[in-house]
């Protein structure tokens, strides 16, 4: 395969958008071949930038070169990574110059659910597709939905439901949230709140603080001891997640009875915090490196292309969404998905999703993605044997159990 590199300048709300890396152009055909263009809109910077980030564009990089090597396809495969800053309007500026101005044909990851929310109009009303690894709310599969895109790796119905589960299961029924200010932290809380009541539990308190620029987060802690709860519920992730869980470990607050759940944790922060610090974290996630042969031999491919560090779900998300829609690219016939979105979006619904890093997997009618996913518990720096041995599986939640029922989401398609 031989690679090429072209710069093209993004333009977002009537600026150069921030984009440092070039397209990378496979040439996986003969000179003239059409080409399926991708953009990867992530967090290239921010708080995401280590969760996804250029994480988000290599496990891309690789669907194509995988796909490309075991199809040979007759058509040309670009990569494009653009920074979404964390900004809604810089997010879906982007995207819109990307469809209107660069041919872009899908875009692929959007860790923020704004973003990605106000992406949805955009890509249906373009008619062009969008796979969301990184957004987690579950209105894109609910009020949100289209035929134009889907909701690939985890939402704010499943995390929220295998960890509340289990949490209530073990005697923690009363809850006091400490909250990210913007549409994810709230939707974890919306749906973890559902769970508790109905398993008898309360929430005795909820503080938001504002996104993304909070790093003290000693006057909600205070609040949070004082609710009595006996679980403080970190609704947030990236750097926010890492630098409260830390504090919690200043203000001694597990040494005084209560249990920190987080609600957005990934190997990023685990990384960050250390088994010092993390051991003990009950969390739900749907990808693990260690899990098996085939996340394995995945995150050993990945990790010398990314800093040397192990893939997050969002990495390997990224991959297994770009794979899964080239298959139906081929399927369908080059100018016909460039032409049709929809109509992509509805040749990925019909081939089952297979590959070796989520299992059992299907693709449900108001464009779920669905798979097991599992409940984790961080070891003691004790019990880990070697590099970022850093987990152990609690549960297996069975994909048909995993996400919310079909008929609950309320989406149109349904």
């Amino acid at each position: 395969m031989h690679l090429a590199i072209s710069r093209r300048r993004m333009l977002a709300t009537g600026a150069v958008a921030p984009l440092a890396t070039p397209a990378i152009v496979a040439n996986a055909a003969v000179p003239g071949a059409p080409a399926i263009r991708i953009g990867v809109l992530t967090a290239l910077t921010g708080e995401y930038a280590d969760a996804a980030g250029y994480g988000s564009v290599e496990g891309t990089k690789m669907a194509v070169e995988d796909f490309i090597a075991e199809h040979k396809p007759g058509f040309r495969i670009e990569v494009v990574p653009g920074d979404m800053l964390d900004k809604p309007d810089i997010g879906v500026a982007l995207a819109r110059s990307w469809f209107d101005v660069d041919g872009i044909d899908m875009i692929v990851d959007m860790p923020n659910s704004a973003v990605a929310l106000g992406v949805a109009t955009v890509t249906r009303e373009k008619n062009k597709v969008a796979l969301y690894v990184g957004a987690g709310s579950d209105k894109l599969t609910g009020a949100a939905c289209s035929p134009n895109h889907l909701h690939w790796l985890y939402d704010t119905w499943a995390i929220p439901h295998a960890t509340a589960t289990a949490v209530i299961a073990d005697g923690g029924d009363s809850w006091f949230f400490i909250t990210a200010d913007y549409a994810y932290g709230h939707a974890l809380v919306d749906s973890c709140t559902t769970f508790i009541k109905a398993a008898g539990g309360k929430v005795l308190g909820d503080r938001a603080f504002p996104f993304p620029d909070t790093s003290d987060f000693s006057s909600y802690l205070v609040q949070g001891q004082a609710s009595g709860a006996k679980i403080l519920a970190l609704a947030m992730s990236g750097g926010n997640l890492i630098n409260c869980i830390k504090q919690t470990q200043e203000f001694g607050i597990t040494k005084k009875g209560q249990r920190i759940v987080g609600l957005g944790i990934l190997m990023t922060t685990l990384r960050a915090l250390g088994l010092e610090t993390a051991q003990g974290l009950v969390y739900a996630d749907s990808f693990y490196w260690d899990l098996n042969d085939g996340t394995r031999a995945f995150s050993k491919r990945l990790a010398p292309r990314y800093r040397n560090m192990m893939p997050t779900m969002l990495h390997a998300g990224c991959y297994s969404a770009t794979l899964h829609y080239l298959k139906a690219v081929e399927a369908m016939g080059v100018d016909k998905a460039k032409a049709d979105g929809a109509a992509t979006v509805a040749q990925m619904k019909a081939i089952p999703p297979h590959d070796p890093l989520f299992a059992n997997a299907s693709i449900r009618p108001d464009g779920r993605k669905i798979h097991d996913m599992f409940l984790y518990q961080v070891k003691t720096p004790a019990e880990s044997k070697y590099p970022w041995d850093y987990c152990r599986v609690l549960r297996t939640i069975p994909a048909a159990e995993a996400f919310r029922p079909i008929a609950e989401g309320g989406c149109k398609l349904v």
